[in-house]
């Protein structure tokens, strides 16, 4: 309950009188509250409470009284101020005085879980120093666990004044109007879960199989799904989002990014959002716009639930998550939290202080070296283990987050305090192993820990179906592995996370319907997103009622796919991809909350992207039958038994195995043979572990063409299993080809053989 000083007449910054009237949420208008007048009411005493836990905790005090407990780290700071704000939007600030190594604390008994907060930062306004702190501007605390409100960036959320005539000296000028009625506050919520009962899969790198998805787009056409629950964790909880995932075969969901986030300004201008939410302001906060349960804290029970759902059909869930840098942006972004809180002491400077050092393209980075931005970054990791019960991370940028100084550094403390922290060693942590600085290019480089997103296998599988790779040598190790890149430090094929699509570039359908991006909708002039799209049209720029070319383009999605779930490694898929979700060629769709980037579920009604969808399905089934298919170890390429055969053999057309110079000439043909008599490794039971062993033809040529199948040793019969020219995957029981014979190979496709008995 609010005290009724609370709700009197109060001062403003500047002792000016204000109004406490208004609207009820205090959103609009003037600020209504800051200080107790001379006639207020004692309001709650501030006892010194606690420097940790940082955040707002719940708990019982002294002589147990319930309360709680406050701590801001702002090591430079001269002063901080809470701000509690009743069920009316009306402000009460309360001085936290204790300052202990930097952070300043305090106990307010009665405030309970629901109350919205925030804080007030004294300090120097010296822009030239990196002196940003603005006592006028209302701040989210860094470890907030709720949010309630939206972003909203009228020019009084800024730190200066933003529309300073002289622009280049804008950031310099401090702008004292209060931002309390336009920005959202923290939600003290109670953390009570047990999740003692919850069973996490565990499933191991090498089984695993991703399955990128967007909360809202994912689920807010579902047609299965209660219209108030389409768009909300609620929603990827209900049963129809988890049986398509479970259908699928699928073994992890990797969120994008669901920590609190913001919109730019630039796209709030042009009516638009950030959609995919890589601009985050809160590490602690599910985003309130996903939830169906209100923005009061019930956000956080409702990702909990949605996360027990999804363990309880054997899925675990992995977050996109983007430490590198915040949605304050550089000089001229607004004022939200750690701006105001400490711009020095959380953000990478330039030698002009005024300056952001930005190696992320997006304005600022977060200064990874201080202690306390490592300890806000690992605290919220570990929050996000325990706490809401994920099983791990995908780092965005993570390059920007093992930078020490200024260099990619592999022994940087990010990377040392993650190595020896005993929750987040044993989660799966997945490496986008780049920045947009010098040096940030790191695909390989990550240590054993790690896995990391491989865009060399992207690549070259995209260049080998349109016939533009100069040779085979690159797609001999991405297919297996890549070994070139990790079989190093004790690492395994497992550390490359293959794809062939991700959210950020064309939809499996767009790459191969287009190609040129048409970006226009973005309204950045079609500026914006690669023109590095590696794409084949098929003869037809966009959408086509030509039979001949979206034959072709069903055909090239079933190599595509089949390509990436056979290949050795980590496969992950881009939700819709199985049922050929398009984009209407948009490679950037990052501000396209609408039909652009929501996944249309109506595809499924469509036989031939229905039938996308059962092959998808079925050869995650095989992948999962099969441990050749999911090595835990690097092939060796060497005999492994008296007969002479090896694990890993490559074949050209004419059945002979390929030699040096094979390798570097260009070939649309190429035979790939997996050995299942040697898999290095043993089952749980200790027994050697043996499969099937199984031979991949793929013919990226636009003629058919013919493949003989090598004999004894390798094979003296052969099953095909599959073939990805026809429409229909059904094959005839027990159709069996002779070694030694000439295979017909049609046109653009992928044949798997297993070796009969």
């Amino acid at each position: 309950m609010s005290s009724a000083a609370e709700q009197e007449a109060v001062q403003d910054p500047a002792g000016t009188a204000v109004d406490p009237g208004g609207p009820p949420d205090g959103r609009t208008g003037p600020a209504r509250s800051t200080a107790p007048g001379p006639h207020a009411a004692a309001a709650p005493a501030v006892w010194p409470g606690a420097p940790t836990p940082l955040g707002a905790r719940f708990r019982a005090g002294p002589d147990g009284v319930a309360g709680t407990n406050f701590a801001l780290w702002a090591g430079g700071a001269e002063a901080v101020d809470l701000c509690l704000f009743d069920e009316r939007g009306a402000e009460t600030r309360r001085p936290l005085t204790e300052l202990t190594h930097g952070i300043w604390h305090g106990f307010l008994p009665g405030v309970r879980p629901g109350r919205r907060y925030g804080y007030r930062v004294h300090g120097r306004w010296d822009p030239w120093t990196g002196a940003r702190w603005n006592a006028a501007k209302l701040l989210l605390d860094p470890y907030a666990r709720a949010v309630d409100g939206d972003f909203t960036l009228p020019p009084e959320v800024y730190g200066h004044v933003r529309d300073w005539p002289d622009q280049h000296v804008a950031d310099t000028v401090r702008d004292d109007r209060d931002s309390a009625p336009y920005v959202p506050r923290g939600v003290v919520v109670h953390d009570d879960d047990d999740w003692a009962e919850d069973r996490r899969p565990k499933t191991p790198w090498a089984d695993s199989v991703i399955y990128e998805l967007h909360v809202r787009g994912f689920t807010r056409l579902h047609p299965d799904i209660p219209p108030e629950l389409r768009g909300t964790y609620a929603g990827l909880a209900h049963p129809a989002a988890i049986g398509h995932l479970t259908r699928l075969g699928v073994t992890a969901v990797e969120l994008l990014p669901v920590h609190q986030f913001a919109h730019e300004d630039h796209l709030l201008r042009r009516g638009l959002r950030n959609y995919w939410g890589y601009n985050s302001i809160g590490y602690f906060a599910p985003h309130a716009g996903y939830s169906a349960s209100g923005t009061a804290g019930g956000q956080v029970g409702e990702f909990k639930r949605m996360v027990r759902a999804l363990h309880d059909a054997g899925i675990e869930v992995i977050l996109d998550v983007v430490y590198n840098h915040t949605a304050e942006a550089g000089e001229r972004g607004p004022t939200l939290s750690l701006r105001g809180v400490d711009n020095r002491g959380y953000y990478r400077l330039q030698d002009d202080a005024r300056r952001y050092a930005d190696y992320t393209g997006c304005g600022n980075t977060l200064h990874v070296v201080q202690p306390q931005v490592l300890r806000l970054i690992t605290d919220s990791l570990r929050y996000w283990v325990t706490e809401m019960g994920v099983d791990g991370f995908r780092f965005d940028l993570a390059a920007a987050l093992a930078r020490s100084m200024h260099d990619v550094d592999m022994l940087s403390p990010f990377l040392a305090v993650i190595a020896q922290d005993p929750v987040l060693r044993r989660v799966k942590l997945i490496a986008e192993p780049w920045d947009v600085g010098d040096g940030g290019y790191q695909v390989g480089a990550f240590p054993p820990l790690w896995t990391e997103w491989n865009d060399r296998y992207r690549d070259a599988v995209r260049d080998f179906w349109r016939g533009a790779l100069p040779d085979v040598r690159d797609l001999g190790y991405r297919l297996t592995g890549s070994s070139d890149l990790y079989a190093w430090g004790g690492r395994r094929p497992y550390a490359s996370v293959n794809f062939v699509t991700a959210h950020d570039g064309f939809t499996l359908r767009d790459l191969v319907s287009y190609e040129h991006k048409h970006n226009e909708a973005n309204g950045e002039g079609n500026r914006d997103g690669t023109d590095d799209n590696r794409a084949w049209n098929c003869g037809a720029e966009g959408e086509s009622d030509d039979p001949d070319v979206t034959a072709l383009r069903r055909r090239q999605l079933r190599n595509l796919l089949t390509t990436l779930l056979l290949s050795t490694g980590v496969p992950m898929l881009v939700a819709g991809d199985e049922m050929g979700r398009t984009q209407g060629g948009n490679n950037n769709a990052y501000c396209q909350d609408n039909e652009v980037g929501w996944l249309d579920w109506s595809l499924l009604e469509e036989p031939g992207w229905r039938g996308l969808t059962e092959l998808t399905a079925r050869v995650l089934k095989l992948r999962h039958t099969h441990p050749v298919l999911r090595r835990r170890a690097f092939f060796s390429g060497r005999a492994q038994a008296p007969d002479g055969l090896r694990d890993l053999a490559w074949f050209g057309r004419d059945g002979r195995e390929m030699t040096e110079g094979d390798w570097y000439a260009p070939a649309a043909t190429l035979g790939l043979y997996l050995s299942g008599r040697d898999i290095p490794g043993r089952d749980a039971r200790g027994e050697t572990v043996t499969d099937d062993s199984f031979l991949a033809v793929l013919h990226a040529g636009a003629e058919p063409t013919g493949f003989e199948l090598p004999g004894p040793p390798w094979a003296e019969r052969y099953e095909l299993v599959l073939d990805t020219s026809r429409e229909d995957q059904a094959h005839e029981p027990g159709t069996i080809l002779r070694g030694g014979t000439a295979l017909p190979v049609p046109a653009r496709s992928v044949l798997l053989l297993r070796v009969a008995a």
